[in-house]
């Protein structure tokens, strides 16, 4: 209550007998205090808590009177508050008062003044009470403004307090931020070196595997040849255990070039058991004695329309991936099944889907999926490249597929990759092709290698076709100008005009020259961008892969003129 408030210093007068509350009234008024009479007791505690100074009470108003209400006020009233009560006594107490008494124990700050009595005594002691409830208003005001003290300074230690969080927390975010920059940083620089070494050797083997594919071209054409020429079945033996290896060292030229990232897939339909066997046999020695393998081919599941030696490289990176994670111990199980794809990422249409399961630790979510992202590894710095799994995922979308990842943590990983479903084996084209067709074709062959050129030559010349050679570019274009030939069968990677420039100047001469490009170049890609739609053989091939050429390159040209 506010000291200027007129009822904060408010005398209330309770005597109830004749003109007792008149008197005190005027007496107590007449020294300038306000005075407000109160008709029953059961009234006092509302004038008190509407604002009060004192309160003055006779004796009689305390005769059976409830004091309960007023006593629970008073015991809750603050602490700075003891509300000063005079009580007019018309005798004196006995022993026999006890109510009276038990009355004014609950009233508690009381001043007893008996009757009769004069008016200065009773001005006193009005004005003395008065003073007291002042200075209680007055501790009250120094305790608020105590408390409001405090209030602002908790306010102002607690924004303090937020303002160091907050600056706190920047900070901390901020070193995080650098901290996480920093890292990405050197992930960046890492995978920077990943890269600059998968491009170094990727330029390093595609110069080698034009090297080596023209050498196995020489070799397995040879071998060829022999097989066409001679009966007898020793050196046919001998012959087909050499055209093997020659197969073999093209593979390995082809797993080589995998990692260079930069092949063309040579999409055919592939045996689902085949793969599984051959994948077997090479990652056999590579998991070691303590893995084993269990391979399963489901019903309609065998024919997926792949590249071979892609396929053959990613199912053999999972098996060495599901080894690192089981820690050289453990299940790793092989099995196709057919499901039909219709919705989702994928076409409508009927897929197989290969699954490498190993019951290894597995991963957890946010590591699995991050798992086919490149360079990401989980393996230590030069423990891996982080390309494997990536390498997966682009083989199986550029067969027209997908690949998935499923895990739980504590009970292994399975990867997922979706291939379009093959109906029937491939048959190579010199089986359907006419060879008779072949003959008298005229073919100019530009080739820089003299060995690859002659057994390109002798093989052409066994179809009964007409074969022109040119060493080179410039050697080509001369015979381009004086004659038309049937078909440009052309080196892609040659010193001076190139087999793109080579076809480009062709076409220019003849438009629709039908063009066959026989390469052993890593970068197929760059091949086909170069030459378009025309028709590619790669090195090393066989005799009845170069027939199959010729011939699909013959028909797709009479196709042409008949449209």
């Amino acid at each position: 209550m506010p000291l200027n408030n007129t009822h904060a210093e408010r005398v209330l007068i309770l005597a109830p007998r004749g003109r007792d509350a008149e008197v005190v009234s005027s007496v107590i008024g007449g020294a300038g205090a306000t005075c407000e009479t109160v008709a029953r007791f059961d009234d006092l505690v509302k004038h008190i808590l509407a604002g009060a100074g004192i309160a003055v009470i006779a004796d009689e108003a305390l005769a059976g009177a409830d004091v309960g209400s007023l006593g629970s006020w008073l015991a809750e009233q603050e602490s700075w508050s003891d509300f000063p009560f005079i009580i007019m006594l018309s005798r004196r107490m006995s022993k026999a008062d006890i109510a009276l008494k038990s009355a004014l124990a609950v009233l508690g700050n009381v001043v007893i003044l008996e009757r009769p009595l004069s008016a200065e005594t009773l001005g006193s002691a009005a004005s003395s009470a008065l003073r007291a409830r002042r200075r209680q208003y007055q501790a009250r005001e120094v305790l608020e403004g105590r408390q409001g003290a405090l209030e602002q300074l908790a306010a102002f230690n607690g924004s303090l307090e937020a303002k160091v969080d907050e600056r706190t927390k920047a900070l901390s975010q901020a070193n995080d931020r650098i901290t996480a920059e920093v890292i990405e940083r050197e992930k960046a620089q890492q995978a920077m070196s990943q890269y600059q070494k998968m491009e170094s050797l990727g330029r390093l083997t595609g110069g080698v595997a034009h090297d080596f594919n023209n050498l196995l071209n020489v070799i397995q054409g040879s071998m060829d040849l022999l097989l066409l020429t001679n009966s007898d079945e020793a050196v046919r033996r001998r012959v087909t255990i050499a055209k093997s290896a020659c197969a073999r060292g093209a593979k390995l030229t082809s797993q080589l070039l995998a990692f260079a990232r930069n092949q063309t897939l040579d999409l055919r339909p592939l045996s689902v058991s085949e793969l599984f066997t051959n994948v077997m046999e090479l990652a056999k020695p590579l998991l070691g004695p303590s893995i084993e393998i269990l391979m399963s081919v489901g019903d309609d599941a065998d024919l997926v329309a792949a590249d071979a030696n892609q396929m053959e490289m990613a199912l053999l990176n999972l098996a060495i991936n599901a080894r690192d994670a089981m820690d050289g111990r453990g299940l790793l199980i092989f099995q196709s099944s057919t499901i039909f794809a219709s919705a989702g990422e994928l076409p409508e249409a009927d897929y197989v889907k290969i699954e490498v399961s190993d019951n290894g630790p597995g991963m957890a979510p946010e590591i699995a999926r991050r798992v086919f992202e490149p360079f990401f590894s989980t393996k230590g710095v030069g423990k891996g490249t982080g390309l494997g799994l990536s390498q997966v995922y682009g083989m199986a979308q550029q067969s027209g597929g997908a690949a998935f990842v499923r895990s739980v943590e504590g009970e292994g990983a399975t990867i997922e990759i979706w291939l379009r479903r093959a109906t029937v084996p491939h048959e190579s084209l010199v089986d359907k092709a006419n060879l008779h067709a072949l003959a008298g074709l005229r073919i100019l062959l530009v080739e820089d290698d003299e060995l690859v050129r002659a057994g390109m030559a002798d093989a052409l010349a066994s179809f009964g076709c007409v074969v022109r050679q040119a060493a080179c570019g410039a050697e080509g274009i001369s015979e381009l100008e004086c004659r038309r030939p049937d078909i440009l069968l052309t080196d892609f990677l040659m010193p001076g005009i190139t087999g793109a420039e080579l076809a480009a100047k062709a076409r220019a001469l003849y438009p629709g020259l039908p063009v066959l490009v026989a390469t052993g170049y890593a970068d197929m890609s760059a091949i086909v961008d170069a030459l378009g739609d025309n028709v590619v053989l790669r090195k090393p091939f066989q005799i009845s892969e170069l027939a199959s050429a010729v011939a699909r390159v013959t028909l797709k040209s009479a196709d042409r003129r008949a449209v």
